[in-house]
């Protein structure tokens, strides 16, 4: 696309900002990565760019989009007052004035959130996906009978694998009870218990609206883990690079996998997609059985767009460089149509 856009990006912030607040400090640290490779991309693409970071204060919002009135905004703001329940409630915002943007509307990112809602509209349409159930906060923790060892507890609503530990992974009714109560207190929120898939641990990336492009796959391996141990993506496992070098966790590019496979795991996701009703570019987290068998984990929008993370280095491997993926994002939030 040869048109120069006026681009506004839209950050989240940790405490409260000014509208003509000086970011650069914040730009150089590793917690900025994605927002200064964003602009960066920006900035190469000719696109003339202004950014604003949002704590707590919508009014500056408003205060932006009227004075620099933007093509389109570039959605970086995944948190509201540190609270990440607010992403869609920031997209709701920004589909009421009308505004062109970037990723994911409101419903998709409602229905992607809550790991338990998902399940069910994927598991009615026949997609794989673990047993499970959903607990709530104030009720008696009882696992149902059906659910059989081992499961995975953690939290319905966070992202990032936040709540997941290796203590998530329990075998016996007592462990069950400790967890459940555990993330009821610590996280302040309701429970999913799904039994654990064994298998390789995928990540699919995804682009587009209507037409929509696979990228090629990526996995996550646990070379040090014993074979009788869980493979669970922790949010040690996913964070923690000293942690990843002890338990020889990598994410590369899946290999061996057969190219129908591969195809019927390409299908899956468009369906998984489109039923969850994203829009703009996602990642699709799953299990692959030895018997081939693929399980739906969970679908992120939005996911997090580092030159240097799966997402980028998938579009990457299929041909599509950093500053070209960031433009196809922009020209997907603009001919998305929002209801």
């Amino acid at each position: 696309m040869k048109k120069k856009l006026k681009v506004l990006a839209l950050f989240d912030a940790i405490a409260p900002t000014r509208i003509d607040q000086d970011l650069t400090p914040e730009l150089s640290t590793a917690d900025w990565k994605t927002e200064a490779n964003v602009l960066e991309a920006l900035a190469a693409l000719g696109h003339t760019t202004e950014h604003l970071a949002i704590f707590d204060n919508l009014d500056l919002l408003r205060q932006k989009l009227e004075s620099f009135a933007p093509d389109v905004l570039f959605n970086l703001a995944d948190q509201f007052k540190n609270n990440r329940g607010f992403d869609q409630n920031i997209v709701s915002l920004l589909e009421m004035q009308g505004v062109p943007f970037t990723g994911c509307g409101a419903t998709g990112l409602v229905l992607c959130k809550h790991k338990g809602i998902s399940k069910k509209i994927l598991s009615y349409h026949r997609i794989r996906t673990p047993n499970f159930v959903v607990i709530p906060r104030g009720q008696r923790v009882a696992r149902p009978r059906q659910l059989k060892f081992p499961l995975l507890v953690k939290p319905v609503k966070e992202e990032a694998s936040l709540g997941i530990a290796q203590a998530s992974f329990v075998e016996s009714d007592e462990q069950f009870r400790d967890r459940v109560t555990f993330i009821h207190d610590r996280h302040d929120g309701d429970v999913i218990a799904e039994e654990y898939i064994a298998g390789r641990e995928l990540y699919v990336s995804l682009l587009g609206h209507r037409r929509l492009e696979v990228f090629p796959i990526r996995e996550l391996v646990f070379r040090e883990v014993p074979p009788d141990e869980p493979r669970i993506a922790t949010y040690r496992a996913k964070w923690d690079e000293e942690y990843r070098k002890r338990w020889g966790l990598e994410n590369q590019f899946a290999e061996g996998l057969d190219p129908a496979l591969v195809a019927h795991i390409a299908q899956t996701c468009k369906r998984i997609y489109r039923l969850l009703t994203i829009d703009g570019y996602a990642r699709i987290d799953l299990r692959l059985t030895a018997a081939n068998q693929v399980y739906f984990i969970e679908a992120n929008p939005n996911p997090i767009l580092a030159a240097d993370e799966d997402f980028a280095l998938s579009a990457e491997k299929a041909g599509v460089p950093y500053p070209q993926l960031i433009n196809r994002i922009i020209l997907n939030g603009m001919k998305t149509v929002r209801d």
